[in-house]
């Protein structure tokens, strides 16, 4: 008597596993700590007495500073994910970044933000390398894309989220809403498992989570520097044209353009943005033409918003929401990063390459703030925007594609 096959599973089935709605639901949190800041940068700076001329400045400040916390964050995460595992990450970032926020809450001078920013971007910088790292190893190759854009698009809606929390509530309020989730998320956690393909790497004499083996082989190290440089638009737009959106605004003539606004309607923007790579990568069977395209289509979208004359507040958040859209690579540029390694070094490459991208702000902004006394406000902008696009665009012919790869492969010396 012959053998009753079994049906596949459900593609709904595959994406409602447990580490994949977990994952999914901590980039949530993630990104709305993130990207709160950038909605309360002003209200919160200036209950701490900041002076309006010096709005810009500072915030700039706080934000180099959560920044240099996601760089070192995302190598200490990195590299724990490899050796002890991606659950090690996902419960120790969790649990730092939340009680950074809430204290967050309580700041009473820019310095104690400063240092608390700092505190909140190191335990940030571990939640998304893990939570791809983990999903990317738990689901077929067949429907890994559908499972790491379904993990954008929630964590997506969290900036969206950070938005109209911090329009109801006060700003320290909108901290210790953030830092809640972040520990209610941590109880959920204790249901997911670890994944396969790190258990079975456990067994072998393999090294793991050895940085050295990337910056010291220099094959590694031209996939890791490429992964990092495609994503740099990405990173010019959310730092730079979306959080300094009010005084770009004020460059082109339109007044009472509000931050927190236009990072609500860029994220809104990337959502579908995200929704509709991610399906389109599926089809066409390829991360790199789409992530071709989106660059092209980013870089479009810049000159329209910083050179298009536009009449009033309304148009310019439309702008800021067609310019979140064309942002909307950023599951698929980690994606392929995490593709490019083996099991032992993906972990590490996932969580520093999208860290060493959001450092990247901090070179950018300085860089805005140099030339900007020349070149002015809107000049500045374009001129760095059309430098990143054409950089990432580059590292990207580079690259190889990984649609089809199998993952289940370790790095060796």
């Amino acid at each position: 008597m012959s053998a009753i096959p079994q049906s596949r599973p459900s593609l709904l089935s595959q994406l409602m596993q447990v580490p994949v709605i977990v994952a999914a639901l901590g980039y949530l949190v993630d990104m709305y700590d993130l990207f709160l800041f950038s909605v309360v940068r002003v209200p919160s700076l200036k209950a701490l007495n900041v002076a309006d001329d010096q709005l810009l400045t500072q915030g700039i400040k706080l934000l180099n500073y959560q920044m240099a916390g996601m760089l070192i964050g995302g190598v200490l995460w990195g590299i724990l994910a490899d050796k002890k595992g991606r659950l090690s990450v996902l419960f120790g970032s969790i649990i730092m970044y939340s009680l950074a926020n809430i204290s967050n809450g309580f700041v009473t001078s820019v310095d104690q933000y400063a240092i608390l920013r700092f505190v909140a971007g190191v335990g940030l910088a571990g939640e998304l390398g893990a939570g791809i790292t983990l999903v990317t190893e738990v689901l077929p190759k067949e429907v890994r894309g559908y499972g790491t854009t379904l993990v954008a698009t929630l964590g997506v809606m969290g900036a969206i989220l950070a938005y109209f929390v911090a329009d109801l509530f006060a700003w320290r309020v909108s901290y210790f809403v953030g830092g809640g989730m972040g520990l209610i998320l941590l109880v959920l956690r204790f249901n997911v498992f670890e994944s396969g393909m790190f258990q079975k790497i456990k067994e072998k004499s393999v090294d793991q989570g050895n940085i050295l083996m990337i910056i010291g082989n220099g094959k590694r190290f031209k996939k890791y520097l490429m992964a990092i440089l495609v994503g740099l638009p990405i990173w010019f737009v959310v730092g730079i044209l979306i959080t300094f959106s009010p005084e770009f605004g004020h460059a082109k003539g339109i007044v009472g353009v509000n931050a927190g606004k236009a990072v609500m309607l860029a994220f809104s923007g990337q959502v579908f943005g995200d929704i509709a790579s991610g399906l389109l990568s599926q089809y066409l069977k390829s991360r790199k033409k789409v992530i071709g395209l989106f660059i092209t289509l980013s870089l479009c979208m810049m000159i329209t918003y910083l050179l298009i004359p536009l009449q009033d507040a309304f148009s310019f958040y439309i702008v800021c929401a067609f310019l979140g859209f064309c942002n909307g690579y950023w599951t698929l540029f980690i994606t392929i990063a995490a593709e490019l390694f083996g099991t032992n070094l993906r972990a590490t490459v996932a969580t520093t390459v999208p860290n060493f991208v959001r450092g990247a702000t901090i070179p950018l902004a300085a860089l805005f703030v140099q030339f900007k006394p020349n070149l002015g406000v809107i000049n500045s902008g374009l001129t760095l925007g059309i430098i990143t696009s054409i950089i990432a665009l580059i590292a990207l012919y580079f690259l190889e594609e990984t649609f089809t790869k199998d993952m289940n492969f370790v790095e060796k010396d």
